[in-house]
């Protein structure tokens, strides 16, 4: 595993985009600067590995592109030591830029090869993320509640549990939509457990399954 000049100077340049399109934390930039993006691609896709663009990892899954990971990420106002669940675990890339913001991170995939993939790697590169292989319509109830919530696939609607296992005062974000075109939501929990929703805009997300895999 090898992050050299030419993958860090393809780096700034990718954050220097996303800059421009819109990205206003700084925090959220300096951790995605830090996270080698080509590192969670197979070898043989490395020259895409910093382009804008969201490309496949197996199992019909996809690593999201970096904008989005960003947008995402900026709207959860991430601060040091936030307990966070993440559902979809992916490539694990986006649970290590939460993880470089300062979160505990709790991630859970219900892809079976995805899951032990990504376990794999996380713990080579001496990530401390607690990575979990379940339904992530349910959760993870045994460590609710959360102060952020951040889901990676697009849901068909807004999961009872989650809204449950977020805490007061915390956020989640959540692209909703039985079609191709999500809406990226935020729902802020206020103190007095109501919740409060808001619209940011449309992506395109892979469908948010339910279930765990068998095999």
């Amino acid at each position: 595993m090898t992050d050299t000049y030419r993958h860090k100077g393809l780096r700034k340049r990718l954050i220097d985009g996303i800059r421009q399109k819109g990205i206003r934390d700084e925090a959220v930039l300096k951790a995605m600067e830090k996270v080698p993006r080509h590192l969670f691609m197979d070898s043989s896709f490395l020259e895409f590995a910093y382009e804008d663009k969201p490309f496949p990892i197996g199992s019909g899954q996809t690593i999201s592109q970096p904008f989005t990971v960003a947008f995402q990420t900026e709207l959860l106002e991430i601060r040091e030591g936030h307990k966070v669940l993440e559902v979809g675990t992916g490539s694990g890339y986006q649970a290590c830029i939460l993880y470089e913001l300062g979160a505990r991170v709790f991630t859970v995939e219900r892809q079976k090869s995805l899951f032990l993939k990504t376990k794999h790697l996380l713990a080579n590169m001496n990530f401390a993320i607690r990575t979990f292989y379940g339904d992530g319509y349910k959760g993870l109830q045994a460590f609710a509640p959360f102060d952020r919530i951040l889901v990676t696939a697009a849901a068909p609607y807004i999961p009872d549990a989650l809204r449950e296992q977020l805490a007061r005062g915390g956020i989640m974000v959540i692209p909703v939509g039985a079609d191709d075109v999500q809406v990226m939501k935020r729902i802020i929990k206020a103190e007095d457990g109501i919740y409060h929703e808001e619209d940011h805009g449309l992506f395109r997300f892979v469908p948010l399954l339910s279930d765990r895999e068998t095999a």
